[in-house]
């Protein structure tokens, strides 16, 4: 099986330990794993910001680089989401999309295509989980609360409680948004801060040490807030847990 790793920008320029990470722990199962090294960004906030022309050199880039891998991984469900359901529709009638089956956030491949029943990790703390709106609604991470089912799951919860040591909780309300949002954050910086302030109460009131999920942008967001307000509460990947001690 041979795996593109795609590393999102701000994973490259702010959080590459969560790149190393991914990595590490992809090669740990014995997977050949490769990193296109001229790759750049999805061209998701280009998208988000209403200019979604200029997503299209992108997403062609986005093709020629990854053309040939049975899979490619990114530690990110936000840019997973966005190749996955809005590249087909970008590249509509300027290249053939052939990734949109291929792509997955490394949580989903985790526990979907390699199913893994034991991880490396070892990680002695109480950690809260923080479920991304775009990994509940658009890749299925978990259930969205507003399903009024009994088929609850959450793919993060599940992999988490296969390290040694750790104890795994979930905020009230646990799939409201942090209030990142990307671009949301900075044309409406006072809602998206108010929206930080009462999800950090929510980990806050669970008595966790730390607070993990799938996408770095939101574990920012709210470390940022967190720091602002000198809160020691700490923020890390989930790849980060599953790999730490590798």
């Amino acid at each position: 099986m041979k795996i593109g790793l795609f590393i999102p920008c701000y994973v490259d320029a702010l959080y590459p330990e969560v790149g190393v990470s991914t990595y590490k722990l992809l090669t740990h199962y014995g997977l050949d794993v490769d990193y296109p090294e001229k790759q750049t960004c999805c061209g998701q906030p280009q998208g988000n910001a209403g200019f979604e022309k200029l997503s299209v050199e992108l997403a062609e880039r986005f093709e020629s680089n990854f053309e040939g891998y049975d899979y490619i991984v990114a530690p990110s469900a936000s840019c997973a989401a966005y190749v996955k359901l809005f590249h087909p529709h970008i590249l509509e009638g300027h290249h053939p999309c052939t990734t949109t089956d291929r792509i997955m956030d490394v949580v989903e491949f985790l526990h979907d295509v390699l199913k893994v029943t034991q991880v490396p990790g070892k990680f002695h703390h109480k950690v809260s989980v923080h479920n991304s709106c775009h990994g509940v609604r658009e890749l299925g991470l978990s259930t969205p609360s507003e399903r009024m089912d009994h088929s609850r799951y959450n793919k993060i919860r599940d992999l988490l409680q296969l390290v040694e040591g750790i104890e795994v909780v979930e905020p009230e309300r646990p799939d409201e948004c942090c209030g990142f949002g990307g671009m949301f954050s900075i044309e409406e910086p006072e809602v998206s801060t108010r929206m930080g302030r009462d999800k950090l109460r929510r980990h806050e009131e669970t008595g966790a040490e730390y607070v993990t999920g799938p996408d770095s942008s939101c574990l920012m967001h709210m470390q940022g807030i967190a720091r602002k307000e000198g809160n020691k509460m700490q923020f890390i990947h989930v790849v980060e847990i599953l790999a730490n001690g590798i």
